[in-house]
């Protein structure tokens, strides 16, 4: 038996057990899934230590974290991969008799779905939202499939000029930079396109972060945001005729990943694509 999990806040009606379940029966693998809510527990931050000692006492394999750990988990894990470590965020983690070993998925989930569904999208110039756990894998993500120009906006300028340098020093600083939150109209005047990797637009973060006068035809827009399956955001973009992409595919490609760390087994990632559209059009 394979025990995994999820940790993370408003994770009740995701479909990471789904669709790990699901792979799991097509692989012949003994599998089961649980999820921890931190709001439904009254978890913060200052849990994470306890909750890697239970879970590898109890004899998890591995653990899925999602918002608004990502970042935070960093620091209690005895190993990082390549990826985690230059992106300072981790949503899967592995255990084993030796260490818990810490990985990024959604770096590779986002280029893939981008890459199969968006190839065509134009990326000299384009906007991010959000310099959070997701946004720093989205970002390494957009820049290795070949954006000119990354300007990251977010709330804290903090956090998203301190996710600007890291990337700097990888792919140099004419590349990427911080935007000012006030300046987001005059950055999308002059965009390709934007993505949101903020949770504005999840059932319990409502509504868009980008006002629709912002938006327009030849501005295309993705949002990783997959629960609602069509957000606030890309109704308002598709009113406009903007093309648009949705998180579905990053979702359903990052937990591919994640089901190859946790059982040793090649994931079937568009059979777990497919079971994805299917719950997300089911409205599951």
């Amino acid at each position: 038996m394979v025990l995994i999990g999820l940790i993370g806040e408003g994770i009740q009606r995701s479909h990471a057990p789904l669709l790990h379940q699901a792979e799991a029966d097509r692989q012949g693998v003994r599998l089961h899934y649980t999820t921890i809510d931190s709001a439904e527990r009254r978890l913060a931050a200052g849990d994470l230590p306890d909750l890697l000692h239970w879970a590898r006492t109890l004899g998890y394999r591995g653990l899925n974290v999602t918002h608004p750990f990502k970042q935070d988990v960093v620091p209690h894990l005895d190993e990082l991969s390549d990826d985690a470590r230059v992106l300072g965020a981790v949503n899967t983690v592995v255990f084993d008799a030796d260490a818990s070993r810490g990985y990024n998925t959604d770096a590779p989930g986002f280029a893939r779905s981008f890459a199969q569904d968006f190839s065509g999208a134009p990326r000299e110039r384009v906007v991010q939202l959000g310099a959070g756990g997701a946004g720093c894998a989205v970002a390494h993500a957009l820049l290795t499939l070949g954006v000119g120009t990354l300007t990251l906006v977010d709330l804290d300028l903090a956090k998203a000029t301190r996710l600007a340098e890291a990337l700097a020093a990888e792919f140099g600083a004419h590349r990427v930079a911080a935007g000012q939150p006030g300046e987001l109209t005059a950055a999308l005047a002059a965009a390709d396109g934007v993505v949101n990797t903020t949770p504005v637009g999840m059932a319990h973060h409502p509504g868009s972060p980008v006002p629709e006068a912002d938006l327009r035809k030849d501005l295309w827009v993705a949002d990783i945001v997959y629960r609602p399956f069509d957000t606030a955001l890309l109704r308002a973009a598709r009113a406009v005729g903007a093309s648009t992409l949705h998180g579905g595919g990053m979702n359903a490609y990052q937990a591919a990943v994640a089901f190859e760390l946790f059982t040793g087994q090649a994931a079937d990632a568009e059979a777990m694509r497919a079971h994805s559209a299917e719950l997300l059009s089911s409205g599951r």
